[in-house]
């Protein structure tokens, strides 16, 4: 295919944007798609730029859909890549080199990453055990735990250990080549390799297969993809077999990729499977306070830290967002970071009074599910009895949906107000985003659904 200039892949973008603003609410769409601008094509991806947050909302929450959208309005493009701002179209990269992707280092580490280390990894009770696996197979590849496979929800730490095993070795094992990507980049070369074959398929074949250490990010990505699945199975098995090292992350466990063949989810789950959970207060407090003194932001009172802590209880992301806008509200009023700003910027307070007017986790949750088995005409016992019946499956997608993109519910959660566990929450997320069409029977349902919880509907 050949290059587009930015004024056509703008064009492009736009209507994928338009095709995907009927999904959302005004809010969301304002705040997280419209700062996301196109800066050119090539070879098959459509690159796009913005705020990293809003990047990794839409890559999250999106990509699949705009994926798709993007397939259907321009034939010849793959997939939606993103990008820091800083690319250049300046002809094709050569497919499989270290120069595929634009935003990346050496050994393929995303440009901003290439400090990350385990020196820098703040270590808690929901982290400690993958830390101490990571850094085992950073000092004895291919010896210790081979496959390591991390999994966990965004923004608890998988890209950090990753780069930080990468840098280790970089570092203390130059010998060693070291090869970091994720499975989007890697599906991505591997088609462009297909499609032009001869040298750049022997150059994709040679950069996977002949590494010592290979570490992929977002291996989930892969689900749905059967050819890059053949292609990844096969380089898994020419590398374990010479010893070499395989690091994976993923947001589920390997059994819970539902979508990807059984005999990639076995060699997954060959060597170690380890999760990360939700940092408790203290972890979140540490990473705030370690935020604060790399972004050289005076935090005065140890209790600044704590209410923010409390506010954004999620992960990394979420405690970054929350802390730049206190210290950019403090900025604009003129005031210094203190407890009462906290609850100003944030809305955020731990006293008795205010706690008791917050309705909890539970009760949420129970609202949601209420108004869905309202919608559905299901019964409440339904929401989280073992029974596989289509509708109630539906209904329990649907709940999960609202309650993932309404509140500030973690997966962990929310999964317990179902009886589930959290890959399941991921499952259903996934499953009614890929279902969710302008004016098809999940969107009218989500319309209905939203209007008895006083929502603004995403149609509107």
């Amino acid at each position: 295919m050949t290059e587009t200039s930015p004024h056509d892949a703008g064009a492009i973008w736009r209507g994928i944007r338009e095709e995907l603003r009927a999904t959302l609410p005004p809010s969301a769409y304002e705040h997280w798609l419209e700062p996301l601008k196109a800066v050119g094509a090539q070879g098959g991806r459509l690159y796009v730029a913005g705020p990293e947050r809003a990047r990794e909302w839409f890559r999250r929450r999106y990509a699949v859909a705009a994926n798709e959208a993007l397939r259907r309005r321009a034939p010849g493009f793959t997939e939606i890549a993103f990008t820091d701002g800083s690319l250049e179209i300046a002809g094709p990269a050569r497919a499989g080199s270290p120069d595929a992707e634009p935003s990346a280092g050496p050994g393929g580490i995303p440009r901003g990453l290439e400090t990350l280390d385990f020196d820098r990894f703040v270590i808690g009770s929901g982290n400690r055990f993958a830390h101490s696996a990571s850094l085992a197979v950073a000092e004895s590849p291919g010896e210790s735990y081979n496959p390591l496979f991390l999994y966990g929800a965004p923004g608890l730490g998988k890209t950090h250990l990753l780069v930080s095993i990468a840098n280790y070795l970089r570092r203390q094992r130059p010998d060693l080549s070291v090869v970091y990507t994720t499975a989007e980049r890697f599906t991505t070369e591997f088609v462009t390799a297909v499609r032009v074959k001869g040298e750049r398929s022997a150059a994709f074949k040679e950069r996977y297969r002949g590494v010592g250490c290979l570490l992929i990010d977002d291996v989930q990505f892969l689900e749905g993809k059967p050819s890059t699945e053949d292609e990844f199975f096969h380089t898994f098995n020419e590398l374990y077999s010479q010893g070499s090292q395989i690091v994976l992350s993923s947001d589920r466990p390997p059994e819970a990729m539902e979508r990807l063949s059984s005999r990639l989810r076995d060699r997954f789950a060959w060597g170690l499977t380890v999760e990360l959970q939700d940092p408790d207060l203290p972890t979140r407090i540490t990473l705030l306070r370690r935020l604060a003194v790399e972004h050289a932001i005076p935090v005065p009172d140890a209790d600044v830290l704590r209410q923010i802590a409390q506010a954004a209880p999620e992960n990394l992301r979420r405690l970054e967002g929350a802390l730049t806008r206190v210290t950019a509200f403090a900025s604009m009023i003129g005031e210094t970071p203190s407890a009462e700003l906290v609850r100003r910027a944030l809305g955020a307070t731990d006293s008795p009074t205010s706690q008791s007017q917050q309705p909890s986790a539970e009760e949420e949750l129970e609202r949601i599910q209420l108004a869905v088995c309202d919608v559905l005409h299901l019964s409440p016992a339904d929401m989280r009895s073992a029974r596989r019946q289509p509708n109630l499956v539906r209904g329990r997608q649907l709940a999960m949906y609202v309650a993932r993109n309404q509140t500030d519910l973690s997966l962990a959660q929310i999964a317990r107000g179902f009886d589930r566990d959290h890959s399941t929450v991921l499952s259903s997320i996934r499953r009614v985003e890929k279902d969710l069409e302008p004016g098809g029977d999940v969107h009218r349902a989500l319309e209905r659904i939203h209007e008895r919880l006083h929502i603004e509907s995403p149609a509107s």
